[in-house]
């Protein structure tokens, strides 16, 4: 069975940057694009959605709340909140969630621990 990797940001380039950089560490792995919570949240209800990278910034709902949601829905399912936004409370609300954080702008220095961790944890899932 593939991954697939829902990326969700507001910024059309910010999710290109993260789906090519994905496609360089797990060339295997889909992706799904989202703009914002309502549309992830939407892709995650067609299902066949295994990790989630957010955004932390977007308009309506911002990346933890997504994050809270999805944990909800999906409690195994690997979460990271990616921001620019490098605050010690951030960080702190996205660990209490179990989810990763990966600083902006995303490289695969940044990614790879997260993605890899993401693949081992779905290995040991059974997924």
């Amino acid at each position: 069975m593939g991954i697939t990797v829902l990326i969700v940001d507001d910024s059309k380039l910010a999710r290109i940057v993260a789906g090519k950089t994905i496609a360089a560490l797990q060339p295997g792995w889909a992706k799904v694009e989202a703009g914002n919570a309502d549309e992830a949240l939407a892709a995650l209800d067609r299902g066949g959605i295994d990790v989630a990278l957010l955004d932390f910034n977007m308009p309506g709902r911002d990346g933890l709340a997504l994050a809270a949601e999805l944990r909800d829905r999906r409690p195994a399912m690997p979460i990271a909140i990616v921001t620019a936004n490098v605050q010690d409370e951030i960080i702190a609300r996205a660990r209490a969630l179990d989810a990763a954080f990966v600083p902006k702008p995303v490289t695969e220095d940044g990614l790879r621990g997260f993605l890899s961790g993401a693949a081992l944890r779905l290995r040991t899932a059974g997924a």
